[in-house]
């Protein structure tokens, strides 16, 4: 059974910096490509960053410079470090697992940029 566990959401003020965690389970985490998504209320899912297999690294241009994706292929976790946080990057968010057209989702981890 395929497990995709967010942790690391939580309450933070403008300018602060969160750091989330995606704990894989039951995929052979290395040759999957990971991503983040987010979902702020009444709008679409959206990317936000994701890191290909092949260290490969994309970012929403809303986020680019202030949040970083990286994996640890021996902890099975991918992690989105996120500094300079604006109250427009309230959200869920998501982990998400992709291989051969194949996705599997967490279930999101509510991040929210209020003072």
């Amino acid at each position: 059974q395929v497990q995709l566990l967010e942790s690391g959401g939580g309450l933070v003020q403008p300018g602060g910096s969160l750091r989330l965690s995606c704990a894989a389970s039951g995929i052979i985490f290395s040759i999957f490509d990971m991503g983040w998504y987010r979902q702020a209320a009444g709008k679409q899912r959206e990317l936000v960053a994701d890191l290909t297999s092949r260290e490969r690294t994309n970012y929403a241009d809303s986020v680019k410079g202030r949040f970083t994706i990286s994996r640890d292929n021996a902890k099975k976790t991918v992690y989105l470090q996120m500094n300079s946080l604006k109250p427009e990057d309230t959200a869920v968010y998501y982990c998400n697992a992709e291989k051969w057209g194949t996705q599997y989702w967490g279930q999101g981890t509510q991040v929210t940029v209020s003072s």
